[in-house]
């Protein structure tokens, strides 16, 4: 790979990345996080000092999907000039994030997917003031990756959350107004539509709190059942409970 590649992160997207990678250099916020990403990670550097991505020549940032929190993140990094940066957001703003990030000419929005070693595409959207090398950079990025990258237009959710959160809170609301089994909606969605997993194994995979804030950030309606369950800390397979048990003994 052509970059030398640095990623902001210890979470399921950012280590997937690494593990991709393989020889990346990743950046724990403690001394806890660097513990677990060098057990799920081991190819990959870990540091805990920002600093040390200095050398990166593309840095890919994946920590909450939080503006503040992200933009504070990008703005404190201290690199070459002529290195990119880049988001796996997908419901925050590209063009803010690039202003946040100081380089609004250097900055890219990758969205990758969970799990990333098994899931091919990245939807990539660009701010307007992209250069043409961050663009082609990026793209040839999401290939050294093994992935397949497509442009998306900046807008909330790009194109696969746009389309995929209105119609899994749709299954939720089915399901409380005719009773139905979160078994049975699944099976008819994998049986019927070929989808993979049905769409409440789905909410419990990308994690309920998760599935929240995508839907707050898209300003779609958000069922009341989904809060209620974040509010009682089932937050899907990450929890051990969701719309399903899971057994982690």
């Amino acid at each position: 790979m052509a970059e030398r590649l640095g990623i902001l992160g210890t979470g399921a997207i950012a280590l997937g990345l690494a593990r991709v990678a393989e020889d990346a250099v990743v950046w724990a916020r403690s001394a806890d996080s660097a513990a677990r990403a060098e057990a799920e990670a081991e190819a990959a550097t870990v540091v805990t000092d920002l600093d040390a991505l200095r050398d990166c020549t593309y840095v890919v940032e994946a920590v909450v999907e939080n503006l503040e929190v992200k933009g504070d993140l990008l703005g404190r990094l201290s690199l070459d000039e002529s290195a990119i940066v880049a988001s796996t957001t997908s419901s925050l703003g590209v063009a803010e994030l690039a202003l946040a990030s100081g380089r609004p000419d250097r900055f890219a929005a990758l969205h990758v997917f969970n799990p990333v070693e098994k899931m091919d595409l990245v939807e990539i959207a660009f701010p307007d003031s992209a250069s043409d090398d961050t663009r082609e950079r990026s793209l040839e990025l999401a290939r050294a990756l093994g992935k397949t990258p497509v442009e998306v237009p900046d807008w909330p959710g790009f194109v696969v959350n746009r389309l995929l959160f209105p119609f899994l809170f749709e299954a939720v609301r089915l399901a409380e107004h005719d009773g139905l089994e979160h078994e049975a909606v699944d099976q008819c969605m994998k049986l019927g539509a070929a989808h993979p997993m049905g769409p409440f194994r789905l909410l419990d995979f990308v994690g309920i709190d998760v599935a929240v804030a995508i839907g707050e950030s898209l300003d779609v309606e958000v069922p009341d059942v989904l809060r209620a369950m974040v509010d009682a800390g089932k937050l899907g397979r990450k929890s051990g409970a969701g719309f399903y048990d899971y057994d982690y003994d």
